[in-house]
């Protein structure tokens, strides 16, 4: 391997931009181009990033060592394939892809043409999982929130594909263990598919999870917290921030028999620490830590949830009277009058 990876960028929207704009910023890297089908677009990141802009991806098939590709979920399986059967390194961001088949197609390819797949489930590379990974033990209870505003650019895909995954990924890292039952509910407000979810999921280990994501919260929170049986441990992943109470005697009378510990968490931005991860893979020949294999595990239990909330959907698209509310179809209503799209 060369003193620098030759690095390309598919997909300059929001996530492809820190993609390109970490990857200029390492000495390792030599950021050949970015990518999108908005040549506008590609151009800007592409500034920023002190490359070049590039409207096909097939332009880039050959010419680069490694790529990220931050495309929409339904090319993920095209963009991807081009790229390991031209022998090129793939982090794909999440999920892996738009159906389990495509996503062993891709592992299939990253495993024949000896390349690395490493998934973009970013949280991993979180300085607060990272230290709060050797504090779990045997979780019992977890629950998570990730809420935050709408983002018309993953209307695609509802809010289990879009948000949700990430918590998958670190409840099957975390728990490990296979998911005896599933009970998830969720509703369209804004987009064709679920906005917000609510689900619980139990695993062959007797832990029990609850989440809930949604992207129609005028706030943004991301929180995680695991009950466990002689600790407590709260994570922020927003504002990279952890805390681990733990028992200190047999039967607590006060507060002073629970220890609190704050562990000291560098400030490492996570894009950053899962770009180093990966390219510390290609010159090592490692398997990445949210692997190929990782990844489709999470893209399957994410569509099994799918699947569950088209059964149960509070305004399931599907049903025969949607419950809209007034409010939004009056939105809608407004948009389509003044020809802007303010809203799906």
């Amino acid at each position: 391997m060369p003193s620098k990876v030759k690095f390309g960028v598919i997909g300059a929207g929001k996530i492809g931009g820190h993609h390109a704009r970490n990857l200029a910023k390492l000495p390792e890297v030599d950021l050949v181009g970015v990518c999108d089908t908005n040549l506008w677009r590609a151009q800007l990141a592409a500034w920023k990033a002190n490359s070049v802009a590039v409207r096909d991806y097939r332009d880039m098939v050959g010419k680069v060592d490694a790529v990220v590709i931050a495309v929409p979920t339904p090319q993920h399986h095209e963009v991807g394939a081009a790229f390991l059967e031209g022998g090129a390194h793939c982090l794909i961001e999440k999920p892996l892809a738009a159906s389990v088949e495509e996503a062993k197609a891709l592992l299939a390819l990253s495993e024949s043409k000896a390349v690395v797949l490493q998934v973009g489930h970013v949280e991993r590379f979180n300085p607060a999982v990272l230290e709060a990974i050797p504090y779990v033990r045997s979780p019992r209870y977890i629950t998570v929130e990730r809420l935050g505003p709408y983002d018309p650019r993953m209307s695609h895909i509802g809010v289990v594909l879009d948000l949700m995954i990430h918590d998958l990924d670190i409840l099957l890292t975390l728990v490990g263990s296979e998911v005896e039952s599933i009970e998830a509910v969720g509703a369209h407000l804004i987009s064709p598919h679920e906005d917000i979810a609510n689900v619980r999921v139990r695993f062959r280990t007797g832990c029990v999870a609850n989440l809930t994501a949604s992207r129609v919260s005028f706030e943004k929170c991301r929180k995680l917290r695991i009950f466990q049986k002689d600790s407590y441990i709260s994570l922020d992943y927003a504002n990279t921030a952890l805390k681990i109470y733990k028992r200190k005697v047999p039967v607590i009378k006060s507060l002073r028999d629970v220890e609190i510990i704050r562990p000291k968490l560098t400030q490492a931005e996570p894009i950053r620490n899962e770009l180093v991860h990966f390219i510390d893979c290609i010159r090592h020949n490692r398997k990445p830590w949210p692997s190929g294999e990782h990844g489709m595990e999470a893209l399957k239990l994410a569509l099994q949830i799918s699947d569950e909330l088209e059964r149960y959907e509070v305004t399931g698209h599907h049903a025969a009277r949607p419950l809209v509310p007034t409010w939004l179809q009056g939105l809608r209503s407004i948009a389509k009058d003044v020809g802007k799209e303010l809203l799906p």
